[in-house]
């Protein structure tokens, strides 16, 4: 899901969907600072900066990653000391002013960002996140439409790229997330007589958000071998079949990025974490 934020119907849509970020965290703060050469004066002139946040929230059963892009930056403040802490969030605060969009992440202001616009990226999936081991390698997909892939499908698939597997389903309980229609482990053919070579856990969920159906899929050990393997392929294999946007650790990733293996490397399976 992407939204602009550029005027303050932008904002109170904002203030709604996110419900303020309560109760959420920021991951990531990151800064740039575009600088051009000026012929005329023969010096560098700032040409722009721009403050990227990430924060993870949970609303109403469902955990979402948010990127938000804050351009045409004229004044910002991240301070921390003696141990302060601002990524923890209680409900933050946006305005319009004078033109300006303004964000305050904590009451104190030490994450503070003015700014001429502002874009929202999001991938949401289920909450029941207890089920699943945030220090294993772990992918999500979120398609901008579609029904999703089926398990005969992907089966299939993983036969034809020459690493066969079997299915074997979890069953879908009154704790499962309303909108999870199928859930279980892919288990490569070389784990049925070594089970310690791991499996690849599959779910795959409805419309969240309004946004088309989501995939996570996760290592069941942490060294990954021949399920690392499994979940590359089927990984690259949904990129590639479906428009929409990945999410590796924090970090949300256009799926055509991830086809071209622009951010592969950092993607690795033995070396990402949730």
């Amino acid at each position: 899901m992407r939204h602009s934020i550029r005027n303050a119907e932008d904002v109170a849509w904002f203030l709604a969907h996110t419900h303020g970020f309560r109760g959420g965290f920021v991951t990531d703060v990151h800064v740039s600072k575009r600088r051009l050469f000026d012929e005329g004066s023969g010096r560098d002139v700032p040409a722009g900066t721009t403050v990227t946040t990430v924060i993870r929230y949970q609303v109403r059963g469902t955990t979402r990653v948010a990127k938000l892009t804050m351009l045409g930056v004229t004044d910002f403040s991240i301070f921390e000391q003696e141990g302060a802490d601002c990524s923890t969030l209680g409900v933050i605060h946006a305005e319009v002013s004078a033109d300006r969009l303004r964000f305050w992440f904590d009451p104190q202001g030490e994450l503070y960002v003015v700014c001429e616009e502002a874009e929202l990226e999001e991938i949401s999936k289920p909450a029941d996140e207890a089920a699943l081991a945030s220090r294993l390698a772990q992918w999500t997909f979120q398609a901008e439409s579609g029904e999703g892939p089926t398990i005969e499908w992907l089966l299939a698939e993983l036969d034809r790229a020459g690493l066969p597997c079997s299915w074997k389903a979890k069953r879908v309980n009154g704790a499962s997330h309303p909108a999870v229609r199928w859930e279980g482990h892919f288990i490569p053919a070389a784990s049925r007589e070594a089970p310690h070579l791991g499996s690849v856990f599959v779910r795959v969920y409805g419309p969240l958000d309004g946004a088309g159906f989501g995939i996570v899929l996760q290592t069941s050990t942490l060294h990954n071998g021949q399920a690392g393997r499994v979940l590359g392929l089927l990984a690259d294999l949904i990129a590639r079949t479906f428009s929409g946007n990945c999410l590796v650790g924090n970090t949300i990733i256009p799926g055509m990025d991830w086809i071209n293996g622009k951010l592969l490397e950092r993607a690795r399976w033995a070396d990402e974490t949730e």
